[in-house]
């Protein structure tokens, strides 16, 4: 069996599409359908070359989507065939299979064990968790990628009381889940800060009080107009050092949390004063939320389901596979909140 993929040939190049090889399915191991996946900030740092040296490539990418389980390996017990999916980089219980090597005409393809730029997957057990009926694969794919991590940065490592202030760093497709995210814990205010002013405009709509236009003075001062005494928590959903460092900046004395969610490019260094962590503030990091697919996903999915959040309005049109490129510089240009890419269309 021949499946299409968007392939990293070389960093820094356009990804190309091509025919894959689907190889024999291992222990833990599946073979998955994409309805739809989505894509991240991460996979253009890596198809721009800014994550350092790349020694797999060619290879695929991707980490978060939404599909139907078509045959699974030996010893695979977490997911049947014919059941619905999520397709996430988080670890859940399950085989850890490791990465896949596909057949491109004669050329080897690497994959770890979890790619979504591609119709089919092979897919390591554990970066799959079985959907409710009544969520849609478009919401679905969200659950990959942006709402752990961005709900998860808020619930899990944040931890905010209601009436708790939150700054959000960043109003793309994850600071987005990190203004629902403060939604939900009860904040308020809730203060976005961005460059672009429709993505304020966006993140209002999703429950921010307030949005501050970064590019138009001092956002640390602005934020302590609203919050004299700083916000109780501020979260970095950029990726930017400097920006890093303004969150700390804007969090209260004695008990304020700055959580850094940003991936910054290989070689980035981080400054701050440590005069603030004597006044008892705290810097924290987070690996995907600090989620766990088997205790948060079913609750990420219920909020969907239930109509406690609305994702909706920040995924995009579809895109179809053909279009990969066009999708990663609408990202990186900050024309998209989360890009959705249909399988089944094609341009």
């Amino acid at each position: 069996m021949k499946t299409e993929a968007a392939i990293l040939v070389e960093t820094g190049q356009p990804l190309e599409i091509g025919r894959l090889d689907i190889p024999k399915l291992r222990s833990g191991q599946c073979l998955v359908e994409i309805a739809f996946s989505g894509v991240c900030h991460t996979q253009i740092l890596e198809a721009r070359g800014r994550r350092g040296d790349d020694p797999w490539v060619p290879h695929c990418l991707g980490h978060e989507a939404s599909g139907v389980v078509l045959e699974t390996g030996p010893d695979v017990t977490r997911v049947e065939t014919d059941d619905r999916v999520a397709l996430s980089w988080i670890k859940g219980t399950g085989i850890d299979s490791g990465g896949s090597t596909y057949d491109w005409d004669g050329r080897e393809v690497n994959a770890g064990p979890v790619t979504t730029f591609q119709r089919h997957a092979v897919v390591s057990e554990n970066r799959l968790t079985r959907l409710p009926d009544d969520l849609e694969f478009e919401r679905a794919i969200l659950l990959g990628c942006a709402l752990p991590t961005g709900l998860g940065a808020v619930l899990n490592v944040a931890k905010p009381a209601p009436g708790d202030t939150a700054v959000v760093f960043g109003a793309g497709g994850v600071g987005i889940c990190v203004v629902m995210g403060a939604v939900v814990a009860g904040c308020d205010p809730v203060i976005a800060v961005d460059m672009l002013p429709e993505k304020l405009e966006l993140a209002k709509k999703f429950g921010a009080t307030h949005g501050i236009l970064a590019g138009e003075g001092d956002p640390v001062a602005a934020i302590h107009e609203i919050c004299p005494d700083g916000a109780d928590v501020a979260l970095e959903a950029i990726g930017r050092p400097d920006v890093m460092a303004r969150a700390l900046d804007c969090v209260r004395h004695q008990g304020g949390r700055a959580v850094i969610i940003g991936n910054a490019p290989t070689g980035s260094t981080l400054m701050v004063d440590p005069w603030q962590f004597n006044q008892g503030k705290s810097l924290l990091g987070t690996w995907g939320g600090d989620s766990d697919p088997d205790r948060d996903y079913a609750r990420y999915a219920a909020l969907m389901t239930e109509g406690k959040i609305d994702v909706a309005p920040l995924l995009s049109d579809p895109y179809a596979l053909e279009d990969i490129n066009t999708v990663l510089d609408d990202l990186e240009a900050g024309r998209l909140g989360r890009p959705l890419i249909d399988m089944k269309t094609s341009s």
